[in-house]
């Protein structure tokens, strides 16, 4: 793995480094109370530990739509209709303000949990807030990706950055002062190369660049996910008897509870019950969220592309055609499996790519090290227990960012990211 971390590309750029040290939070002052990375992962924040948000009755805005690939608005098949268009949320102040764009993470919506949070978050503070789908997202790879292949961060980047260019040109008479960009998980990462990429282009310009517990080694962050789906768990020697055991456990909690909710409230307050998920439970809960994810992925990029390594090539598909044959081979192919059947074969036919470490390489932080280097207003928040990183990440984070790298040590991947301190800092950023 080390090779390819490529960690000989920092070497030629010692000269560049920051002297600054990075803000390193110890836990007695930080207060984040969840210590077990998988714990934090899946259940965030305890609500009473939240910042307060406005409602979304107070939130002046809408979904939008707009068209990025006409040229796929006959290709797609009858299943794909809803998103030959690329749909994306705004909300508005009223009159001028900054505007902070807000990527996805793996595999999620526009208006997946996370990403309102973050727009109530900036939205309270004061911002014009727009939300996007992650590139891996079916809806983005359909009606956005020119490739839909994702997993080359410079072209999720491109395709990211005219979608930006669209949806501003979709409202030109929004009043905006500045133009923030922020993402979270490989959400963050696509932010670094839209913001490398916006240097050249100029679109923007914008002023500041938050990077939310990105993977700095994509491969790595991938290998790290998709390992959690292969670990043992007593008792379970397959993915089915696993739901189930999940399902009695919350089965019984809600039976003690007298009623039925499921939210990350009701999630906290379950681990804190005889019925909590161990270690190995969890690991491998996110572990199959993840692959879940990767399936979506597998299946869409192939039937896009008419590869026919999940759906044959002359097979129709229509609205009433059960997908689930299709879904269970998808399952199977893990990321490697894409990685080596869809992605390299697309990167080395369009860019004469070589190595798979030469790929990992450049859709990983380490291409943009030099420009992160000397890039003042791009900064990063990540946690020391995050279960994405890998050895020698944070390394990479500290000489590269400096004073702009704040590490807490908790939170695991993206779990404090509703904590009020965490909160408080993201607008303190932005504030500048």
């Amino acid at each position: 793995m080390s090779s390819l971390a490529r960690l000989a590309t920092w070497l030629g750029g010692l000269v560049f480094c920051v002297s600054a040290a990075a803000a390193d939070i110890d836990v007695a002052s930080y207060g984040y109370p969840l210590a077990n990375p998988f714990e934090a992962t899946i259940v965030t924040t305890p609500p009473e530990l939240r910042p307060t948000l406005p409602d979304d009755r107070d939130i002046d805005q809408s979904d939008y739509s707009v068209r990025l690939r006409p040229d796929r608005q006959f290709e797609l098949l009858d299943n794909f209709w809803p998103v030959t268009r690329m749909h994306y949320r705004l909300a508005e102040q009223k009159g001028k303000a900054p505007l902070i764009f807000i990527i996805s993470g793996t595999g999620a919506s526009y208006s997946s949990t996370t990403t309102e949070y973050l727009k109530k978050l900036f939205y309270g503070a004061g911002y014009h807030v727009v939300q996007l789908s992650s590139p891996t997202s079916y809806d983005f790879m359909a009606s956005a990706s020119r490739s839909a292949t994702p997993g080359y961060s410079p072209d999720d980047a491109d395709d990211l950055y005219r979608a930006m260019q669209a949806v501003r040109a979709q409202h030109p008479n929004l009043q905006v002062s500045d133009f923030m960009l922020t993402g979270y998980s490989l959400g963050a990462l696509h932010a670094a190369f839209v913001s490398h990429l916006d240097e050249t282009r100029r679109a923007f310009n914008f002023k500041r660049v938050l990077l939310l517990n990105p993977p700095v080694n994509l491969y790595t962050s991938i290998s790290n996910l998709d390992k959690l789906v292969q670990t043992r768990v007593q008792g379970i020697d397959n993915s089915t008897n696993f739901y189930e055991l999940v399902l009695s456990k919350l089965t019984r909690y809600f039976n003690d509870k007298g009623g039925f909710d499921i939210n990350e409230a009701m999630l906290y307050d379950f681990q804190r019950s005889k019925e909590h998920l161990t270690d190995e439970q969890m690991a491998m809960l996110i572990g199959t969220s993840f692959r879940f994810s990767a399936a979506d992925i597998v299946f869409t990029s192939d039937l896009l592309n008419r590869r026919g390594l999940i759906t044959p090539r002359d097979y129709h598909i229509n609205e009433g055609t059960s997908l689930t044959p299709f879904f269970q081979a998808a399952l199977r192919c893990d990321f490697d499996c894409y990685i080596t059947e869809q992605l390299v074969p697309m990167w080395r036919a369009r860019y004469d790519g070589g190595s798979l470490n030469q790929l990992v390489h450049d859709t990983s932080l380490y291409a943009l090290e030099d420009y992160l280097k000397s890039s003042d207003k791009v900064a990063v928040m990540h946690n020391a227990d995050d279960l994405i990183l890998g050895k020698g990440d944070i390394g990479f984070l500290r000489r590269t960012f400096g004073d702009r790298l704040t590490l807490y040590p908790r939170g695991g991947h993206c779990g404090n990211l509703n904590y009020r301190v965490n909160s408080d800092a993201m607008l303190e950023f932005f504030r500048g």
